[in-house]
């Protein structure tokens, strides 16, 4: 940056606070390994009666 727009005096907290970007995070450190249990296919079971709440439809939305 150029001396002229440092000496405003709120440009020069901004700087101080955004002048440089953060440190860089690591891949390493944005990943985590879990291992995925098995659920015997409680969670992934079906319900006809309620499965008609997860349908979309423009028709239906407007009234039609």
């Amino acid at each position: 940056m150029d001396e002229e727009s440092m000496t405003d005096p709120a440009a020069a907290v901004r700087h101080g606070r955004y002048g440089r970007l953060p440190e860089r995070v690591r891949f390493e450190d944005m990943t985590e390994e879990v291992e995925a249990g098995r659920s015997g296919g409680v969670t992934a079971s079906y319900d006809p009666e309620t499965s008609w709440s997860h349908y979309s439809c423009l028709a239906l939305d407007l009234g039609l």
